[in-house]
């Protein structure tokens, strides 16, 4: 039961953050990759050079005499001991020096020449193996420019590289994450709005338009074999709707003939309270085939375009079903705000639905009281009787084919089924209000 409350996951915000999630990736991968590459061409002391710069520059004084000494501090003491091979040369521009631990000979004479040197990494000598380092840091005493080695093997090289390199990491970043971040969802938005066109069309679709189709030009090709399957599935859906209607109308038109026999014969019949009764029953079973025949009919129409006098057209139903409504107990009478009002659609459906709504108003009405069809200025038509009313949880299900309130009502349930059949293909609406006091069934046009 959870699992189908659980919303669909949508495909445009999956693939936004995935793509996104896979080129923030590539730029860290080719990040680390270029500090990993660097790693192979630097010196490898590089790991060490800001930690010994930093703690000999914490270190660096003068004595009384003004000469170049490092304080023994516990940050140089610390260096010392992490590091038993450590050797450095510490000088200030002024060509003083320092010197600590085992210096190797190919250096010794670079001792009192660091100095001269801002950066510098040296190695590949013939003499020697050993890789050493001028590293250049601010000190109270001045600039000191310290010669190491001894550490080649110490520290992540990678990790100090990308200490180092932030500065150009982080502003690349600062760059493409909002454009990655803007530009990735908006790239797959347009390639999915054609989808999203193709659903907004297939909801548009309406069993009374058959024929439509969805498109399939400009769907990317992943979707398009979902796309010709709905559209098969159409043409199956509609070749059986077909064959139902075809079948309701013939249907209907047979019922005529036997319908028309025994009304003759019962014509024919003396007079009497059974005569009476198969009449009516014979009436009903006319009726409810036209109202088929109708029902199918209309399903069917496509001819909207004559120009329509609501109030003539309304009128003309009111005066025909007038002695049928007197005849079954009720008062009947006929109002309207304009002299003339008129409307483009189908005269001969729109009587139907007038009708409709006022055989229905006789049927339930209680037999009592007053019918009124009243038609307003912005093309309303209303039906009201007295009767007893519609239940509430009734009154949307009334415009149902073959419902009916209570199953031994009599008709067969597609009256108002009609009537919001032709409301429907005139681009208008039905709504209905129902109480103790009468039901009113309005049409607007």
């Amino acid at each position: 039961m959870r699992a189908a409350n659980r919303p669909n996951p949508s495909l445009w915000w999956k693939l936004s953050w995935q793509l996104n999630l896979v080129i923030i990736a590539v730029i860290a991968a080719v990040i680390i990759g270029l500090c990993i590459w660097a790693t192979t061409i630097m010196s490898p002391n590089i790991a060490m050079e800001e930690t010994i710069g930093s703690v000999i520059a914490g270190a660096a004084a003068r004595d009384g005499q003004g000469h170049l000494e490092l304080r023994e501090t516990l940050e140089l003491k610390a260096l010392k001991e992490q590091n038993g091979q450590l050797w450095y040369v510490a000088a200030t521009t002024d060509g003083a020096f320092v010197s600590y631990g085992a210096i190797p000979p190919a250096y010794a004479e670079l001792a009192r020449l660091v100095h001269l040197f801002d950066d510098a990494d040296i190695r590949g000598s013939a003499m020697t193996n050993e890789i050493a380092t001028v590293e250049t840091a601010e000190a109270a005493v001045g600039e000191v420019r310290i010669l190491f080695g001894g550490v080649a093997d110490k520290g992540w090289p990678v990790l100090a590289l990308l200490s180092r390199a932030y500065p150009i990491y982080i502003s690349l970043l600062a760059l493409a994450l909002p454009a990655i971040f803007l530009a990735v969802p908006r790239i797959v938005g347009r390639a999915l709005a054609r989808v999203s066109d193709v659903a907004r069309k297939a909801s548009q679709i309406e069993p009374r338009r058959p024929g439509t189709r969805l498109p399939v030009d400009g769907i990317p090709k992943e979707v398009t074999p979902l796309v010709i399957a709905f559209n098969d599935a159409l043409e199956r859906l509609e070749s059986e709707f077909r064959k139902r209607q075809r079948f309701l109308i013939d249907a209907a038109h047979e019922l005529r003939t036997p319908i028309a026999i025994m009304q003759t014969r019962i014509d024919g019949m003396s007079e009497g309270q059974e005569r009476r009764r198969l009449l009516q029953d014979v009436a009903r079973l006319a009726e409810t085939a036209e109202q088929l025949l109708d029902f199918e009919r209309n399903d069917q129409a496509t001819d909207l375009h004559e120009v329509v006098d609501l109030v003539d057209n309304a009128r003309t139903v009111v005066a025909d079903l007038a002695p049928l409504a007197i005849t079954a107990g009720y008062q009947i009478s006929f109002q309207s705000e304009v002299e003339s009002l008129t409307r483009g659609g189908n005269s001969s459906a729109l009587s139907r639905a007038v009708s409709n709504l006022v055989r229905n108003a006789i049927d339930h009405g209680g037999n009592a009281g007053m019918i009124t069809v009243s038609v307003s200025a912005d093309g309303r038509i209303d039906v009201a009787d007295e009767g007893p009313g519609i239940p509430a949880e009734h009154q949307e299900l009334v415009f149902e084919p073959f419902y009916r309130v209570t199953p031994k009502s009599t008709g067969a349930g597609l009256g108002l089924s009609l009537v919001k059949q032709v409301v429907a293909n005139h681009g208008g609406r039905v709504s209905m209000k129902s109480s103790s006091a009468g039901t009113q069934v309005a049409m607007q046009l």
